[in-house]
């Protein structure tokens, strides 16, 4: 393109006239100005370390804190700018740099964390690794993978428990041994709100069979329906059935922020991320030897000791801790090694937590463990999904029922972004940061939430072998961010699935009621989700 096209005006250079002594006179006469590179630190012109800001600390702490900067944001900050660095003077501890104060500040605003004494968040800092900053990624990973605080379904073994973003909890479905907590032993196939917990915050929820448990906003746990820590799932009867919420009386001098029901134990995980458990029996399965009886915690023994655990996830006589160090997240088991779903590469149990190493090759850093009955998961920080255990009918999502004994991706799901995983009783749901579900393996009772194909013998084919989109779930038109689905062997499985809005989907089986709606005539199961009649946020 010239100069006419582009429509600029033409410049007629006439040198003619003009000669050599002419040139030489202008340039000595009048210099053209010499155009300096002028540096421009980010911290100013004057004296480098100083910015115009750099007189108000008070608000760039303000900025930071308000923002809720990532902990590594924060650390990024301290490692590239010698004014986030240095002692900000402030008190109580003026040889703090902004950037520790800014993740001390966000640590205040957590309700785990604000009660805590002088003594209690020191010990907490130096437990996480010396920095406040660790205590921030300590506590959010814990928020992040435990809905703590926030609405939460719970499926659990024939009845249901909801719980809204404001800590209240309804309950519904089967209630044999008083699970649902309403004073009785009556089933209830709509959600009731359990009215003697009102004025209590509940921030997280368990269910196992025949029992729930409730934690507080204080640590506070309540507990009803079998009245046993460790109790086998099917067959055993319990000394006696509690039908209201009762506080766990044990664990008073323990500030509890999350519990877990698995078969023949329970294990709880304290605000400081110790484990104890409870009634593992005789054998000493985790590291100590109690009887199935037993009602007093102990904490769990070994390496877990002195690294703080942000999750704990408890499938058939085994337990799953995501713990969180210095050098990254990292993933624990210990117990039943049977199918692998220890993910060391071998099937021998475990009686003290050891290490999954197999993360460390996959370079994943586990963000959300899930202990289905007989195979685990995991989502990593990059969205990767990892199975691990038995594949009885495909729930390992490798295309095939082979066992895998260390954990491995979930080739199918490379381009999803996963964030939540869910396992039950050889069943599995991935939720992408999108919202969108994926589910595989078994889906007898129809929780996998695909419709089934019926043969000319009537059977149905509801494997699912690799992860499939449930379309029903898609159609609803919103995002969801949780699944939680049945873990039991002895129980037809039922799903809840969550959006952020706060309303509750269920499908799968619901002969008790479990799914928070009425079926009709015979109906024992419901297919396609069916929107349940409470608002969770």
């Amino acid at each position: 393109m010239d100069a006419t096209t582009s429509g600029t005006p033409t410049i007629q250079y006439h040198t003619s006239n003009i000669n050599d002594q002419t040139i030489t006179a202008i340039v000595v006469a009048t210099p053209l100005p010499t155009f300096q590179r002028q540096q421009r630190h980010c911290l100013g012109n004057s004296t480098p370390g100083e910015f115009p800001l750099s007189a108000k600390p008070a608000i760039v702490l303000h900025v930071l804190t308000s923002c809720n900067l990532d902990p590594q944001d924060l650390a990024k900050l301290e490692g590239t700018c010698s004014f986030f660095r240095k002692p900000a003077n402030y008190a109580p501890d003026f040889e703090l740099s902004l950037c520790e104060l800014a993740a001390f500040d966000m640590c205040m605003k957590r309700a785990i964390f604000k009660p805590m004494t002088t003594e209690e968040m020191q010990d907490l800092k130096q437990r996480c690794g010396g920095s406040w900053k660790l205590v921030l990624r300590y506590l959010l990973a814990g928020e992040a993978c435990c809905r703590r605080e926030k609405s939460q379904a719970i499926a659990g073994p024939g009845h249901s428990i909801g719980v809204t973003s404001k800590g209240n909890v309804y309950s519904f479905g089967s209630n044999s041994s008083g699970q649902l907590g309403h004073g009785t032993t009556e089933e209830e196939w709509r959600p009731r709100p359990i009215r003697t917990l009102q004025g209590i915050r509940i921030i997280q929820a368990t269910a196992g069979a025949g029992r729930t448990m409730l934690i507080t906003d204080s640590g506070r746990v309540y507990a009803f329906g079998k009245d046993s820590f460790g109790e086998a799932e099917y067959g055993g009867q319990g000394s006696k059935t509690v039908t209201t919420p009762q506080l766990v009386e044990s664990l008073k001098n323990i500030y509890v922020v999350q519990a877990t029901i698995g078969n023949f134990f329970t294990a709880v995980l304290s605000r400081e991320g110790r484990v104890y458990t409870f009634s593992w029996g005789s054998d000493g399965k985790l590291g100590h030897h109690t009887d199935s009886n037993d009602t007093e915690p102990r904490p769990l023994l070994g390496a877990l000791e002195d690294i703080p655990v942000v999750q704990i996830a408890a499938g058939y006589c085994y337990l799953l801790c995501l713990a969180c160090q210095p050098s990254g997240m990292s993933v624990y088991s210990v117990g039943c090694g049977l199918g692998g779903k220890l993910g060391h590469g071998t099937r021998t149990d475990e009686t003290f937590p050891r290490l999954i190493e197999q993360f460390q090759t996959l370079n994943l850093q586990p963000m959300v463990v899930a202990a289905g009955a007989w195979h685990a998961a995991v989502v990593g920080r990059d969205g990767r999904v990892c199975t691990w255990g038995w594949g009885r009918y495909g729930c390992l999502g490798h295309g095939n029922e082979e066992c895998e004994a260390a954990p491995k991706v979930v080739e199918a799901l490379n381009n999803v972004k996963a964030v939540h995983v869910a396992t039950g009783d050889y069943t599995t749901f991935v939720v992408s940061e999108e919202g969108d579900v994926y589910s595989f393996g078994c889906g007898e009772s129809a929780s996998l939430g695909h419709n089934a194909i019926i043969d000319e013998q009537g059977n149905r084919h509801v494997n699912v072998l690799t992860p499939e989109l449930v379309t029903s779930l898609k159609q609803i038109n919103e995002r969801v961010v949780q699944i939680s689905l049945t873990n039991s062997i002895y129980w037809n499985a039922h799903t809840f699935a969550l959006t952020d809005s706060g309303k509750l989907y269920s499908f799968g089986a619901g002969d008790k009621g479990q799914l928070g709606i009425e079926l009709v005539a015979n109906q024992t199961e419901r297919v396609n989700p069916e929107r349940v009649d409470i608002d969770l946020g």
